[in-house]
């Protein structure tokens, strides 16, 4: 049976976790005993194995009871161990620990034996998938490891690690490296070796070593160079080369490696420094004298803070490992102490213990290691020591780091190493010594550089015309550029958009010019004053000279309005990105099928391999809002080039190499055509994914992946047919994490021109028919987008139309839609209606605005309806008041006078059953007034315009409805000789002689009724009545507001005179009236307009 990487192990318990289902860990602890569930790995190799880890916790447990007695506390603490092994595997000990971990805890949450705190795994695959939330195991009790050093298992909510992890070691180079004084330089180049033994490399140099290989870690980010070596042979001969690329090495082991790799290698000069990781040996602080091999090496190890020895305090398994855990629970017991004295129980459900990590973090605590210091990770700090052997073979302290200050300080002020005055530099000096090959290389580089030199010459003066033109740069003339309004083009779509969506996008948009009788688009160079260097004119030159189909064609700069533009050719139909998004005018199944998709990806790869290929060489702002589409749907590149002019952006099709260090290049190009392509492929929005919609979360998760994957936007294998399957592989290996594995275009090019064309021969398809095919398709969509779109204009205009008849009069509508205009009339005979409601003003006064509002709408939506049945023309309504004509705009003979007579009985006789909602039982009376004659009629105003009457008919009809009775249809003389001239058979009586303002006594008359027709019409008030209830109405609002709100509640009525009353008892002034809706006040009680 093959043997099975380690990698894959993970994910076969990744896939267990998924299909047992996720389990939350978080069971309450015993009720006065605390339990402490210790996981290690049980084999005879571990410094940490379980039955070494288990002689150290028993002790710590009885010392914890033994403080706990002395102290009367009523509870110990119990330890239960469960063992995992690994020897069936084909890799044995923490390489092989993931699924054995994760199984016993499982077996722990189900029997429910989880506890209060665990201990353990130290092997970081094993405690990663039970402290990772992602991956569907959730432990929310504390965890205390002596080990899970890997990146992977920073910042978890629940873990404290007791020992240095991997980011401590990362920090301390990182400020080592950048450290300077007396006795060491700046370092910036180094060389890292790690094990590739999987049987001789321990879980702390494992880890510690990949730290520092890590791309995305500070450490490797802060060096100019690096060489990572992978085998012993590579680190030996980078020794003994003296031209390697740097002095330093980074090695991780003990003294014995070192003394190995000294036998088989002849390189021990001063000239290089190896520093050696080994954390956990006290043999540097035990024995004073060292060995001759490790005069040139700097070792990084604990501080000599233990108050044991390794292998000989306890019992023979004593290491930093078991130690780590026997302070551990002493930690834990001390803690647990602190809870009984605050709460009284140590007795926790869930949510508390969800909240015990927290007392683990951000602390200190004493134990046999020494202090130690928890950060707010639960990462423990330390004070490094960094120790190297004298002349004299002894073991010094040169420097301490402090992991919480990040601060290194010199602690031997006067070394004596075998280094001459201070520590070397990170790269080889150069040697003054001079062998026979030397000279005889030096002798045939110079003839070599002699004969290159004479040749660049005689080139140089060939080209020097030439490179003078390529130096020169010079602006278009402003005259031969024009700008275009916006709304003089715009890219083809069917859309139908509101205006401020247009207004803002039009303020977006790069502005369009007419150039050498091409439309052309002008883009601001913000970064330019239009003085370009030498280096930029010499671009610009070679921008000019690019011409390919696929893409865009650069016709210079120009300078308008002190600004700088460069002149590009146009695409008519906007933005690839705005083509995706616009699926009515490019519907999918029709237009925008997979052949057509496909054929887009190659257009833009052609481009690119052409641009790759020419002076240009990378893009590096490639996306899909850059790829414009022309009218033929042809799609070409654009905003490529100005490398020295405008900086490389940093969004989502951005390369992760470029997230993490700022920079261009051809792969990462690569990368940016794949993501544009799942956008083509899926029409999705850019970098689709369902897991994650937020665009600064998506760069984060791409600039610093997971340990066991990379983040990258969906692609649906299971659903995609054969076709596009291969394109999605394609893209998928355009971006690849690794940009060595990426292909080029010119291969990208010919992957899909060979897909291009077995679809074409797949359907049997001329490459003419294809297109006469695919014109029929989009003909045919067209028709059916401009049907639709007319069907709604058409609809909209009806409901502009009723709207505007409503307002207007028909006549008017037509006239203004036809000439713009409407002439005014004189009409020789109309009859004009007026009525208003009696004692408006006082119900006002006790009526809140909104009660006003209602009561009116109430009335008129009535009066509304009644004029639906007679051929009458609303005019207007002024507050109370009620306008209506007849006779106009439509003239109608004498049946206007009828019209208007039978809708004021209407109206009257609605009156008699109208009951106020707010103000039930009052009686709400009208007056209305009634007169006949000629009149001139016109719209007046541009905005809101109103159909207006003028002349003394509107006056009299007027003064009609003022000098009216209330219930009381008041008729003048005129209008009585037209309804005597008509076939009508109204009743009416002779009120007398009436004087009217402006006419002086005129006889008129009260319409009664209709011989035709029955009206109930209500009983007017006689003149007697009239006046005594018009004194006392106000009194009869009072009571039934009282009647209605029988408390002390205040209403906020239309007028403050109320108030005024309630607070002084004093009577109403002159100056008092209603605020709200005021009407004049004549010498009665009534009111007019």
């Amino acid at each position: 049976m093959g043997e099975l990487p380690p990698q894959l192990w993970i994910n076969i318990c990744l896939l267990t976790l998924i299909l047992d289902g996720c389990a939350s860990v978080s069971l309450p602890c015993l009720k006065g005993i605390t339990t402490i569930n210790v996981i290690l790995l049980d084999d005879d190799v571990s410094p940490w194995t379980i039955n070494s880890v288990r002689e150290a916790v028993d002790e710590a447990l009885v010392i914890d009871g033994s403080i706990n007695y002395d102290d009367g506390i009523a509870f110990n603490m119990t330890a239960n161990y469960s063992g995992f092994r690994t020897e069936f595997y084909r890799q044995q000990g923490c390489r092989s620990s993931s699924c054995e971990g994760v199984q016993i805890l499982k077996s722990l949450v189900g029997n429910g034996e989880v506890g209060c705190v665990l201990m353990g795994p130290t092997c970081t695959y094993a405690i990663f998938n039970m402290v990772d939330s992602d991956v569907g195991l959730d432990v929310r009790v504390p965890v205390f490891s002596a080990g899970a050093f890997g990146l992977s298992c920073d910042n978890k909510t629940n873990l404290m690690r007791i020992l240095p992890p991997a980011r401590k070691i990362s920090n301390f180079f990182t400020h080592f490296w950048k450290h300077e004084d007396n006795w060491k330089p700046i370092w910036n180049l180094t060389y890292i070796y790690k094990n590739p033994n999987y049987e001789t490399s321990t879980e702390d140099c494992f880890w510690y070593i990949n730290a520092l290989e890590a791309e995305s870690m500070e450490f490797a980010l802060s060096l100019k160079k690096r060489v990572l070596l992978r085998k012993e042979e590579e680190l030996r001969e980078a020794l003994e080369n003296k031209a390697r690329d740097s002095n330093l090495f980074i090695v991780c082991g003990t003294p014995a490696d070192i003394v190995h790799l000294k036998n088989t290698t002849s390189a021990a000069g001063s000239d290089v420094v190896i520093i050696l990781i080994d954390l956990y040996n006290d043999q540097y602080y035990r024995n004073a004298s060292s060995l001759p091999e490790m005069r040139n090496v700097l070792v990084l190890t604990m501080p000599n803070t233990r108050n044991y020895t390794v292998g000989e305090t306890i019992n023979t398994t004593t290491n930093d490992y078991t130690v780590a855990y026997h302070d551990a629970v002493l930690f834990v017991g001390e803690v647990m102490r602190e809870i009984l004295a605050i709460d009284g129980s140590v007795h926790m459900m869930a949510e508390e213990q969800s909240n015990l990590t927290t007392k683990f973090r951000n602390v200190t605590f004493q134990g046999m290691a020494g202090v130690y210091h928890l950060d707010e990770a639960g990462d423990r700090d330390v004070n490094f020591t960094i120790i190297y052997t004298n002349t004299t073979d002894q073991y010094k302290i040169l420097y301490e780091y402090s992991t919480i200050t990040k601060v290194t300080t010199l602690v031997d002020l006067h070394p004596n190493f075998i280094w001459s005055s201070r520590l070397p530099e990170d790269s080889p000096a150069l040697k003054t010594g001079l062998r026979d090959h030397d000279v005889i290389i030096i002798a045939l580089g110079t003839t070599v550089m002699g004969v290159m030199a004479s040749l660049a010459f005689i080139f140089y003066w060939q080209n020097r015309a030439y490179r003078r033109i390529q130096k020169r740069w010079s602006h278009i003339p402003s005259d031969l550029v024009t700008p275009l309004d916006s709304s003089a083009l715009s890219t083809v779509c069917l859309t139908i958009e509101d205006k401020s969506h247009k207004e803002k996008e039009r303020s977006f948009r790069i502005r369009r010019a007419r150039y050498d009788k091409k439309v052309v688009i002008m883009k601001q160079l913000v970064h330019s004053e239009g003085y370009f260097t030498e280096s930029q004119r010499i671009e610009l030159n070679a921008l000019l000279h690019i011409d390919y189909y696929n893409l865009t064609k650069f016709y210079g700069t120009v300078r308008l309005d002190q600004d700088v533009f460069g002149v590009f050719e146009y695409g008519e139909r906007g933005s690839l990105r705005y083509v995706l998004n616009d699926k009515i005018s490019y519907p999918e199944d029709t237009f925008m099928d997979r052949e057509f998709k496909i054929s887009v990806m190659y257009d833009i790869a052609k481009g690119m391999s052409y641009l790759h290929a020419s002076n240009i060489e990378v893009h590096g702002r490639l996306k899909s809002t850059n790829c414009v589409v022309d009218n033929r749907m042809v799609v070409k590149i654009t905003d490529f080039g100005f490398r020295t002019i405008l900086v490389p952006g940093r969004d989502l099709w951005t390369a992760p190499e470029h997230l993490r260090k700022e920079g261009i290049s051809q792969k990462g190009d690569v990368y940016s055509f794949a993501i544009i392509a799942q956008e083509i492929m899926l029409r999705r929005c850019t970098f689709y994914t369902e897991s994650v919609s937020d665009r600064s979360e998506k760069l984060s998760r791409i600039q610093y992946p997971s340990l066991y994957c990379y983040f990258r936007p969906d692609l649906y294998f299971d659903t995609a047919e054969e076709r596009e399957q291969e394109v999605f592989r394609l893209i998928k290996s355009c971006w690849d994490e690794d940009p060595e594995r990426r292909p080029d275009f010119k291969k990208v090019e010919i992957t899909l021109g060979k897909i291009v064309s077995s679809l074409h021969n797949q359907a049997n398809e001329s490459y003419m028919g294809n297109l006469i095919r695919r014109l029929q398709m989009y003909s045919r969509n067209l028709e059916y987008l401009v049907e639709e779109r007319t069907a709604l204009y058409k609809a909209e205009r009806d409901r502009a139309d009723d709207l505007n008849v409503r307002l207007l009069p028909g006549p008017v509508v037509r006239s203004l839609k036809e000439t713009g205009s409407v002439e005014p009339e004189l009409f020789d005979e109309v009859t004009i209606y007026f009525s208003d409601i009696v004692g408006f003003t006082t119900l006002c006064h006790y009526s809140t605005p909104m009660e006003v509002v209602n009561m009116l709408n109430d009335i008129y939506k009535n009066f509304d309806s009644i004029l639906d049945n007679h051929d009458v023309y609303k005019v207007e309504t002024i507050g109370d008041a009620y306008m209506v004509a007849s006779g106009l705009p439509n003239r109608n003979g004498n049946r206007h006078a009828t019209d208007i007579c039978s809708m004021a009985l209407d109206i009257l006789a609605f009156m008699g059953t109208f009951e106020l909602r707010h103000l039930p039982g009052i009686p709400l009376w009208i007056r209305i007034g009634v007169h006949s004659g000629p009149c001139a009629a016109g719209v007046v105003g541009i905005k809101m315009p109103r159909y207006c009457l003028f002349g003394d008919t509107v006056n009299t009809a007027s003064r009609m409805e003022s000098t009216g009775l209330p219930l009381r249809i008041h008729v003048s003389q005129s209008t009585i000789n037209i309804l005597e001239r008509s076939d009508s058979d109204f009743d009416y009586e002779k009120r007398g002689e009436t004087f009217l303002k402006g006419k002086g006594k005129e006889m008129t008359y009260w319409l009664t009724g209709d011989n035709r027709q029955k009206y109930n019409l209500p009983t007017p008030p006689t003149a007697e009545n009239f006046q005594r209830l018009q004194q006392d109405l106000a009194e009869m609002i009072r009571v039934t507001l009282s009647k209605r709100l029988p408390g002390p509640e205040k209403r906020k009525t239309l007028s403050t005179r109320q108030r005024r009353v309630e607070l002084h008892g004093g009577p109403l002034d002159d100056e008092d009236e209603p605020e709200y809706l005021h009407l004049a006040s004549a010498d009665d009680t009534s009111t007019y307009l």
